[in-house]
């Protein structure tokens, strides 16, 4: 590349083959936690992610701030949750199956405010719609985008794989919180 010029691909490129990466930003350390590299992005990706993160420390409270993506709200991670902190209620079944139309399960709506539940050991604070961008993680996600993989050039998944787990190891070694500059002022039209 040089100024004035557009970057150029060699004609010869390939694709061969894209990876998932689910990352857990820390926000007390800036460190990221137990990421998880797969072919998918299923709910049960994501279930099995979070079910490794609290592992971690099974004891400790957990407040997992996120998206609104649908696999975020799914009946495993809320009959998961309910059986982490003891939650002894009915929580209903899932959509069609439920005739009633009551229950915790009943709906992605009541999922989600299950899941949010202040009361709760494990819990989820979900940014509004199209604000994702809140989510530090999506910074995270930038600077691993501009550092690592923009100008990447990977032969194979394994090492996709290998480059993204090396490159998280040596954030984590340096990581510090990030420090939010915005003072909450009105902006001005």
């Amino acid at each position: 590349m040089t100024p004035g010029s557009p970057e150029k691909i060699e004609f010869e490129y390939s694709r061969h083959g894209t990876q998932c990466l689910i990352a857990n930003f820390e926000v007390a350390s800036g460190q990221i936690l137990v990421p998880t590299i797969a072919a998918t992005r299923t709910k049960e990706d994501f279930f099995t992610n979070i079910k490794s993160v609290v592992a971690t420390n099974p004891d400790a409270e957990w407040i997992f701030i996120l998206d609104q993506l649908n696999t975020h709200k799914s009946e495993s991670l809320v009959r998961w949750v309910a059986s982490q902190i003891g939650f002894d209620g009915d929580l209903g079944k899932n959509g069609r199956a439920n005739r009633s139309g009551r229950g915790i399960l009943k709906s992605m709506e009541t999922r989600m405010e299950f899941l949010e539940n202040k009361t709760h050991r494990i819990r989820f604070l979900f940014t509004p719609k199209h604000c994702s961008w809140m989510n530090q993680v999506e910074i995270w996600f930038g600077g691993l985008s501009r550092k690592l993989l923009k100008r990447g050039s990977f032969t194979s998944i394994e090492n996709l794989k290998v480059n993204i787990l090396d490159f998280i190891w040596h954030y984590n070694q340096e990581a510090k919180p990030y420090r939010w500059t915005y003072e909450g002022k009105v902006l001005q039209s």
